[in-house]
């Protein structure tokens, strides 16, 4: 399995994934995992994923912004973001590993890893966490104004990732997505992929335990990982265009942002009346349990979200967008309220907040689903399945 970060601490949606996955599949399978890291700091951790594998071997990154990830991106076809993790004493490494002995499958998470592996006999399953062509273009399109200047070279590198994420696509034996969407997405591009749904999970019997304590103020929580560029788009969505709108309606409300990373310009939308950025939260259950109910305004970034995923094993009622909810069955107005505008959005929220057993509904509900088919043990033995297929065929 090869990764593009260590998948320990738990501080990142791949990270929980890829974890998750190790431990469920540990007692089937012998899984030698190979990881980039951007520190050696990070080596601490590697005694967390020994317990799941018979070998751990990493890699340390070199920096985004290095000059030779710049030139790589300037001289060759290759885009920036697998400038970052293309190298050819890593690939060296992945050959060595795979002469060394014999394996029945390579599992890449994420196609800009693909680079480094080899010429090989060995099948490769490609998991596809999001499409990463559409995130970035969102991105630039929605670059202010006063940057047009950027906009040409952004966008070449857009269309960068998007031919070679079609062509890793094709090089893999197969392919899975987090959702029923994002499958549909790459088979409308080629009729001849075959693409799995492998979804994301959640650790019930730990966010179960989330212990409530709502405060005296409606509270309303976005929770993100803000080096995930649609998680900064959803804030500034949220601060800037539903939040006046939810205030209008319910004086006393308060909003609370938790995101590790957070940039200058999101610590900035704080205030100290009603909006509160927290990057610190240890206990991320203490979020959820400190919550009426969670606002997840997201517009960008497909694949399955797992803020929706916790809220629901918490029991915290959920208000999002269909994006939000993309890949979990949950139906609008029984696990969830779902709205798109800005207004729509915000009247669902004060809906939730106004009306304290329609929240306890909908996380009732919302419990029930994700506790029967979104618990690591179905989502792992799922994987175990297509691992067979795909190593025996």
């Amino acid at each position: 399995m090869i990764t593009p970060y260590l998948p320990y601490p738990l501080v990142s949606g791949g990270q929980i994934r890829t974890y998750n996955l190790l431990k469920n599949l540990a007692p089937k399978h012998q899984i030698t995992l190979v990881s980039f890291i951007r520190d050696r700091e990070e080596e601490k951790y590697l005694k967390n994923l020994r317990p799941y594998c018979q070998k751990v071997i990493v890699f340390k990154r070199r920096r985004a912004w290095s000059p030779v990830n710049i030139l790589l991106s300037a001289l060759t076809p290759f885009p920036f973001l697998v400038c970052i993790y293309f190298d050819i004493k890593v690939r060296a490494g992945i050959k060595k590993e795979l002469e060394s002995q014999s394996y029945d499958l390579i599992h890449a998470e994420t196609f800009y890893v693909m680079p480094n592996i080899p010429k090989t006999k060995t099948p490769i399953f490609l998991v596809e966490q999001v499409i990463e062509y559409l995130v970035y273009q969102r991105f630039v399109k929605g670059l202010p104004g006063f940057l047009f200047f950027l906009k040409p070279l952004l966008l070449l590198d857009v269309f960068k990732i998007k031919w070679w994420e079609r062509h890793y696509w094709k090089k893999a034996k197969r392919l899975a997505a987090m959702s029923g969407e994002d499958r549909e997405f790459i088979e409308g591009l080629d009729k001849k992929l075959k693409v799995d749904v492998i979804a994301n999970g959640v650790d019930i019997e730990y966010f179960s335990k989330t212990k409530k304590a709502l405060p005296k103020f409606p509270t309303v929580l976005f929770i993100g990982n803000f080096k995930w560029l649609p998680n900064r788009d959803a804030t500034k969505f949220l601060v800037r265009d539903i939040w006046p709108k939810i205030k209008n309606q319910i004086k006393d409300a308060r909003l609370w942002i938790v995101g590790r990373n957070p940039p200058e310009d999101i610590l900035k939308l704080a205030s100290p009346e009603d909006i509160q950025i927290d990057g610190s939260v240890e206990d991320i259950r203490s979020a959820y349990g400190g919550a009426h109910v969670l606002l997840a305004p997201i517009r960008n970034g497909r694949g399955t979200k797992y803020k929706i995923l916790e809220a629901m094993a918490t029991k915290t009622p959920i208000v999002g967008t269909k994006l939000a909810i993309e890949g979990i069955n949950i139906k609008n107005g029984k696990e969830a309220l779902v709205g798109e505008s800005a207004q729509s959005l915000a009247d669902q929220t004060v809906k939730v907040l106004k009306t304290p057993t329609l929240g306890k509904s909908l996380a009732t509900s919302a419990y029930r689903l994700v506790a029967k088919d979104y618990n690591w043990k179905k989502i792992s033995s799922e994987l175990d399945r297509v691992y067979r297929e795909v190593a025996t065929k």
